[in-house]
Parts: C-alpha cells; structure tokens; sequence
C-alpha cells in the first residue's frame, strides 16, 4: 500500500473533486462551524466528560478492591476478562462499519446493521455461556458458572444499545455521552452498595448487568430510528469483509488476557489472577482515556478518508493530546505504584507493585501512535489490525507466558515490558506506510519531555528527603509531579493548546469550511 504523503499543496478540490463542506454535508450537522471547530470541540469537552465516567470506573475498582479479598478478586477477574474479550469481538465490527458507510437511506442502513449486530450478539451470547463450563474446568472453580450465566445476559442487553450509534456517527456528542453515561453511573451505584453489605464479587456482577440494563432502556427511549431487523446478504458480505480481521485480532487479545489470568491461577493461585486483573483494569483506564479522544473523531475521519492532509493532521494533533496524559499517567504510575498500595487499596495487594510498575511503562510507550488503527478502519482496511494484533499475541506466548511459569509474577512483568516494545514496532511500521512524512523519534521526545523534569523533581526530594513515608508525604510527592508535567506541559505544548483552545470560543462560519 502506498503511503498517504500528506503534501502542503494538496488542495480539497484536488483531493476531493469537491467542496470541503461536501464531505459532511447530509452527515455532521456542523451548526455553523468549520469542521476544525466541530471536531475540536468535539474531542474536548467530550474527551473530558467521558473522562468523568471514565475515573468512575477506577473508583469502582479501586473501593470494591478495598472490600474484596484477592481471591474473590480473581474469580471476578476471570469472568470480566472473559465478557470483556467476547463483547469486544461481537461489538468492533458493526458499529465502526455503520459509522464508516454512506448510504443514501439512513434508517435502512441503521436498521440492517442492528440486524447484523443481533445476529453476533446471539452468537457470542451462546458462546460465552458455553465457555463457563470450559473456563469452570480449566481453573477448578464452579463459582464462575453462575455469575458467568447472569453476566452473558449483557450481551444482548448491549445490542438494544445501539441506536447511539446514530450519534455517533452525527457527532452529536452531548446526545452520545449523556446516553452512554447511564450505564457506568447506575452500575457504579449498584456495586458500590452491594460491595459495602458483603455481597463479595456478585455485587461486581450484579452492578454491571443493571447498568447495561439501565444503558439499554435509555437508548431505546431516545431512539431516531424504528428498531426493526432488516437482513439483506450484500449487506452483510460487506460488514463481513469489514469485521473479520478486527474478530481475529479479538482473538489474539483473548489469547493474552486469558493466558496471563490462566497461568497466574495456575502458578500463583486466585490470588495471582487477581493480581493479573487489577493491573489490566488500572492499564485498561489509562487506554479507554485514549480510546475515548480516538473514538469521538471517528466519524470525521471517516468523512475525510480520502483526504491525505486532514488525515495526518489529525492523527498527529489526537495522538499528542493523548500522550499528554499517557506519558505522565504511566511514569506516575511506576513511581507511586507503592505508596498507591500501601495507602489505598492495602497492603494485601503488595505482590502486584512491581506488576503496576511495569504495566506503567507499558501504558508509557503504548500511547505512541496509539489510534492508529482508526484510520485504517476508516478507510475500510482492517487486516493490518489483524496482523499486529496476532504479532503481539505471539510476542507474548514467547515471552511473558514462559517467564511467568519459570520465574513468576515479577519476571511475566518483565515481559509485558518487551512485549509492549515489540507492539510499538509493529505500529510503527504501519504508520510509516500510512504516513511518510510521520517521524517518530521527534514526534516521541516532544510527548515524554513534560514527564522528565516531573520525575526528576520526585525522584530528588526522596534522596534528600529524611521523612518517614507516610500518606501525607505521598500526597506531597503527587502534587509536586502534577504541578511540575503541567507547568512543563503548559509550556512546551502551549502553541497546540492555544490553538485548541481557540476552537472553543464558538465563532459562526461565514461558509462551511475546514
């Protein structure tokens, strides 16, 4: 494939054989903004609100963690890694192939991707629940069986969640994130309450399907659409081609979590699964805040598939907002993964902070390039997708599986380390295609500059300091790395956040423009 050279004096007319406005004309309702405006927004306001919704989910991990014991932990770990790899596989395809398409009929073209998207919800849905016999097996525990039945009731819950997409694929985000909200609230309530009377890891279980539940039934009453099943075999051939590549890259990931969880039961007990789980859902936070900033441009990089200048202009501005929070959450996180142990969720969990440590690396250098799978999707190539995704699937078999049988937990953290190394590569590699003018050594030492100088200042106060380590001496040292990434960040990234920031003030456009 020949790279998308993004060349200064590609013109729209010349790129489109149109109008800019004619890309999101019948498609984005852009109130009188350019597209700029539209998108920058867009990814702001609602990046930070999903954010909100995001922390919710931490907060729910972190004070269940606190109610639990590890082996209560595990067993939850195991079926939410299970239900988490299924969904993704059933959900990836069909949404994103709606988002991308361009039909003339709207609603035709919702109501036959609902219908695709019911087909693999029932499918995975009998898959998950003929799985829990085989995982019941595999790690010698019958209680995964019947919370397992109850939680395969959120697949097809989840499928009634689909006229968001509508939303989606509109950016109209406020509608989007209101709607999508409902979910993590209502399950966040649930578990909490449940976790705090002693109901162990069904209060996890019975939290997460009421909030699909409750995410379900808003959907529905905010519907566009009629909800009516609409089979057509073109269709679906399409959405076939599109999804089968993103179905064997789920594959490969559920090769990796199940492989990790599988091994640490079987090496290390529940407890260790346990371990495994709650360092994925602290890496898993920090890559959803990414996700979310990827996902809420989607549909505007699908708009300009074809545009090579707004393409790389787009992943270059989305990536570097994303590693202003990844670096600085990854270092943070291998700095503070002790005291964040010691203070927070108790010392019961101290096997697994060398495991956050390294899991903080990873996200470090994870967020390099991170969405650059969207803009294959948009242009409607996923077997990349599926080639990196079965190299990293590989790369661990290699690697961190061996280590953690032979040497255990901190040795599999070890791996992880190499493992996100050898996933970066790949990303690169395709980047380049993509993007010739990408430079990636330039492009990485802007994002981790801010991190250096916050560090360092951490890493000096504990050498001279002579305080004895306490809560309140952590805080400190929290505070002190916040202040010194933002006064780095404010200052070496201040012509991108002034740009940003413009988009914000809504000015009318006298023409639709980009």
């Amino acid at each position: 494939m020949p790279p998308l050279d993004p060349t200064p004096g590609l013109t729209p007319s010349s790129a489109t054989g149109e109008e800019p406005g004619g890309l999101f004309a019948g498609r984005i309702p852009l109130q009188g903004r350019s597209v700029r405006q539209h998108a920058a927004r867009g990814a702001i306001v609602n990046a930070a609100f999903q954010l909100v919704v995001m922390t919710l989910g931490l907060l729910k991990g972190v004070v269940v963690a606190a109610f639990l014991t590890p082996d209560q932990y595990g067993v939850w770990g195991i079926l939410l890694i299970s239900l988490a790899t299924v969904t993704w596989l059933k959900t990836v395809g069909a949404s994103d192939k709606y988002v991308q398409q361009s039909e003339t009929d709207q609603e035709r073209a919702f109501q036959e991707a609902f219908s695709y998207e019911l087909v693999l919800t029932t499918v995975f849905a009998l898959f998950f629940a003929a799985l829990l016999p085989l995982l019941a097996i595999v790690y010698g525990e019958s209680r995964l069986i019947a919370p397992g039945l109850v939680l395969a009731l959120t697949i097809p819950l989840g499928a009634l969640q689909a006229p968001i997409w509508v939303f989606y694929r509109r950016m109209e985000f406020t509608k989007q994130r209101l709607l999508q909200s409902v979910d993590p609230v209502v399950g966040l309530v649930v578990t909490v309450v449940l976790a705090a009377t002693g109901s162990g890891y069904w209060s996890l279980v019975i939290g997460t399907v009421a909030g699909v539940a409750a995410g379900a039934v808003a959907a529905l009453l905010f519907a566009s659409y009629r909800l009516v099943l609409r089979f057509d075999r073109g269709v679906a051939r399409r959405y076939l081609s599109f999804s089968w590549p993103l179905v064997v890259a789920g594959a490969s990931s559920l090769v990796v979590a199940q492989g990790s969880v599988i091994i640490g039961e079987a090496e290390l007990g529940l407890a260790g699964a346990g371990f495994i789980s709650f360092a994925s859902a602290i890496a898993f936070y920090s890559t959803r805040v990414d996700a979310v900033l990827t996902q809420t441009l989607y549909p505007a990089i699908c708009a300009v598939k074809d545009r090579a200048d707004l393409l790389f202009e787009t992943f270059e501005t989305s990536n570097r907002l994303a590693l202003m929070w990844g670096v600085p959450f990854g270092l943070g996180l291998a700095l503070f993964a002790p005291d964040f142990v010691e203070f927070v969720v108790g010392e019961r969990w101290l096997p697994a902070v060398f495991l956050l440590q390294m899991f903080g690396f990873a996200m470090g250098i994870g967020h390099i390039g991170h969405n650059w799978d969207a803009f294959y999707r948009a242009r409607g190539q996923t077997r990349p997708i599926a080639v990196w995704s079965a190299i990293g699937m590989l790369s661990f078999l290699a690697v961190p599986a061996p280590l953690l049988l032979l040497e255990g937990l901190d040795a599999f953290a070890v791996g992880m380390g190499v493992m996100a190394l050898v996933s970066l590569g790949v990303r690169l590699v395709y980047l380049k295609k993509l993007f010739s003018a990408f430079r990636v050594i330039r492009y990485s030492a802007r994002a981790i500059a801010p991190s250096v100088p916050a560090g360092a200042a951490v890493l000096l106060v504990r050498a001279i300091g002579n305080a004895e380590r306490s809560g309140a001496v952590a805080v400190g040292e929290v505070a002190l790395y916040l202040a010194v990434t933002g006064i780095c960040t404010l200052w070496l990234q201040r012509r991108l956040l002034r740009e940003l920031c413009s988009y914000l003030r809504y000015v009318p456009a006298p023409s639709p423009g980009v």
